[in-house]
């Protein structure tokens, strides 16, 4: 891949905001992640690599459906129609529970276990990160 097209990845990313991006050329791919700034307690932004103590993000309590890829999270099928779960629905294990939008094609996201999803951690079109947790939910 030319460095150029690189180049206007990053640009890309920059100019939109975006954490990742991965793009496939025939056989060449390349993927791209930004580092988040890690915001110190007087709301100053500061290099990752120049914090010695970061806080340690909570982790959920109960089963967590993670991301299994980066991309776009969709709660419903298609505009306009109901979320596939909501706050308290009972769940089995295969069924959808979301979609994530990755190189235009769309991925479900299926429960790994039957259960009571007390939590959804994203929103609607929100960008997420592989590994991010998106649903909570008790077996």
């Amino acid at each position: 891949m030319d460095i150029r097209k690189i180049k206007k990845l990053i640009d890309l990313m920059i100019e939109s905001d975006l954490q990742a991006i991965e793009v496939k050329e025939g056989d060449q791919s390349i993927a791209l992640t930004r580092r988040n700034p890690v915001v110190a307690a007087a709301g100053v932004a500061l290099p990752a690599a120049s914090v010695a103590e970061a806080p340690v993000a909570k982790t959920p309590r109960g089963a967590v459906e993670k991301s299994p890829m980066v991309g776009v999270f969709y709660a419903a099928p298609s505009p306009g129609e109901a979320p596939f779960v909501k706050v308290g629905q009972t769940v089995s294990a295969g069924e959808t529970l979301g979609i994530i939008e990755a190189m235009k094609i769309m991925n479900p996201i299926e429960a790994t276990q039957s259960g009571v999803v007390e939590e959804i951690l994203v929103k609607n079109g929100d960008v997420i990160q592989f590994g991010q947790p998106l649903f909570r939910y008790r077996a």
